[in-house]
């Protein structure tokens, strides 16, 4: 299963209103975020595919 993970796509990629900024809710260590920025083969652990409506295709 090859998949591209991009984080504007993550479910874990979440916006702060206070800090208006865009942030990963994962506590990534700094090896995970060091190797995640460098190598671009590398596939994040926590990459989970953000589908807004997943949610409402469950509640109909």
């Amino acid at each position: 299963m090859s998949m591209e993970v991009n984080c504007e796509t993550c479910a874990n990629y979440i916006y702060d209103e206070e800090f208006e900024e865009y942030y990963c809710q994962m506590n990534l260590d700094e090896d995970e975020y060091g190797r995640l920025m460098s190598d671009s083969n590398y596939k994040c652990p926590y990459y989970r595919f953000g589908n807004e409506y997943e949610v409402v295709w469950k509640q109909i």
